[in-house]
């Protein structure tokens, strides 16, 4: 395995289908090139390969760290699942800062067992940032010929106005600007979407456009930074697709998050812009309603690994 970046490959939350999917990624013929680590509850993977009639995870990767703990109700939420993704994610985001891993692919967690657990984070983005002591982080989708970049993660819709502010737009322009070479994209063309629909039709459907995002991209403009909107969502994602954008930032999570998934689904790949390392992981969830099944599809997973194998690849 010389030569082959070494990666972080964490299980999720061992309540839901991530044991499932790192094995059933590891012993494809499509598993990207690299010395996977595997970092989680070494029990769940065990009773995962037992369940399903998978290899052993020691068989499989170049390393495992456990995590342990007790056992936790499949397909369910639970603090103690909670407790275990988190402390999972956390000791791999720990390796990757002291340089012993390039940087982490990550199966689901739940929010909820995150929350009954104790934890403040709404998601691997905040928990993660938080690791590694950094603020200026974003979460991009990729998948379906669109880069997405998010100007608001989860927070719930009648909160969004209120949570978008001309720093904070100028601030996720100039990271996804910053960060768009790595991800092959030399000329950086970027597409703001309105929040509100036709970007507010010059404040007749709202003021949040004219009055905030439109003086923010004008000065990013004015920069050197080449930006175009506030546009309405419903076309901007047309012409990105089409390519005449290289990446576009959506206001809110739904906004971004629909046309990727559409176009993508099950082979998209999320995508932590800011952090010191390479961070990938998967465009689903837990999927605790089929934790149980054995039918847990591999594919989004294998694509967030062949993207960190690709970034690590390029980093000095």
């Amino acid at each position: 395995m010389s030569g082959r970046p070494r990666l972080a490959l964490t299980v999720g939350d061992p309540a839901g289908i991530g044991p499932e999917i790192v094995l059933r990624a590891l012993a494809s013929l499509a598993c990207p090139p690299a010395e996977w680590v595997v970092y989680g509850p070494l029990e769940s993977l065990a009773e995962r390969a037992g369940r399903f009639g998978l290899p052993d995870v020691t068989s499989l990767a170049a390393g495992a760290v456990d995590v342990p703990g007790s056992p936790v109700p499949l397909g369910a939420v639970s603090a103690e699942g909670g407790r275990l993704a988190a402390a999972t994610v956390l000791a791999a985001a720990a390796d990757a800062c002291a340089g012993r891993v390039l940087g982490l692919v990550t199966a689901p967690i739940n929010k909820e067992s995150l929350r009954a657990a104790g934890h403040p984070w709404p998601g691997h983005t905040e928990m993660l940032a938080g690791a590694a002591g950094v603020s200026d982080v974003a979460m991009m989708f990729v998948g379906g010929g669109l880069r997405v970049a998010l100007l608001t993660i989860h927070r719930s819709l009648r909160s969004v106005p209120d949570a978008i502010s001309g720093v904070e737009t100028e601030r996720i322009v100039r990271l996804v600007h910053r960060e768009l070479p790595r991800l092959g994209a030399e000329r950086r063309r970027i597409a703001v979407c309105g929040v509100n629909p036709h970007a507010g039709e010059h404040g007749l459907f709202g003021r949040e456009d004219e009055d905030v995002l439109r003086p923010a991209i004008a000065t990013l403009a004015q920069q050197g930074i080449a930006v175009t909107g506030p546009l309405p969502a419903d076309t901007a994602f047309v012409r990105a697709a089409q390519g005449e954008f290289d990446a576009v930032v959506a206001a809110y999570h739904d906004q971004g998050l629909v046309p990727v998934k559409l176009l993508a689904f099950g082979r998209a790949v999320n995508l932590t812009l800011g952090l010191p390392f390479v961070r990938t992981s998967v465009d689903h969830g837990t999927a605790f309603d089929i934790a149980a099944k054995g039918t847990a599809d591999p594919g989004s997973l294998l694509a967030a690994m062949a993207m960190a194998v690709e970034l690590a690849s390029r980093e000095p």
